[in-house]
């Protein structure tokens, strides 16, 4: 019964985990939502690739992928050239727009984060980083294909630099 109320708690603040969330919406620029943030960070992480495998990573439907990827691409962070292997396809690449778009994100997240744990020791902070990191692992990563998990943001995460500070 211990286990249950313990599993009952963290239901609780698994919720109310949507308060940072929406915290750290807040800090994006007006034209740059979640789903566009989000698409940058991916190009950036992993470079350029199709619209599928875009789809794939944010864990969306094409369809909605593909208004994120239009969004960032009426803006010039990302570009959407022809695949030389099938013309009907297009390559999503991130621009240098767009990288200092994304570095305007970071700083923005870095900062929030600052913020928000300043009262936290180095020591905590590290202690998130490696739970965070085995909860995500404990759940796998259904965004990605072969058995290679790889630590991708939702769509309406925060972008982040590096894989300690990436939004679960």
């Amino acid at each position: 019964m211990a286990a249950q109320r313990r599993y009952d708690e963290l239901t609780r603040q698994f919720s109310a985990f949507g308060a940072v969330k929406r915290d750290m919406a807040r800090i994006l620029p007006h034209d740059c939502p979640a789903g566009t943030a989000a698409v940058l960070t991916l190009l950036s992480r992993y470079g350029a690739m199709r619209m599928s495998r875009m789809a794939e990573l944010l864990a969306v439907d094409v369809s909605v992928a593909s208004r994120h990827v239009a969004h960032a691409a009426d803006r010039g962070w990302i570009e959407r050239n022809a695949d030389p292997a099938d013309k009907r396809s297009r390559i999503l690449s991130l621009t240098d727009m767009g990288s200092k778009q994304l570095e305007v994100l970071n700083e923005r997240t870095t900062q929030l984060l600052a913020d928000r744990l300043s009262d936290w020791s180095d020591d905590e902070v590290d202690q998130l980083i490696t739970l965070m990191t085995r909860l995500r692992d404990s759940f796998g990563d259904c965004r990605t294909t072969g058995s290679a998990r790889a630590h991708v943001p939702a769509a309406d995460a925060v972008p982040a630099q590096s894989p300690t500070r990436t939004p679960a």
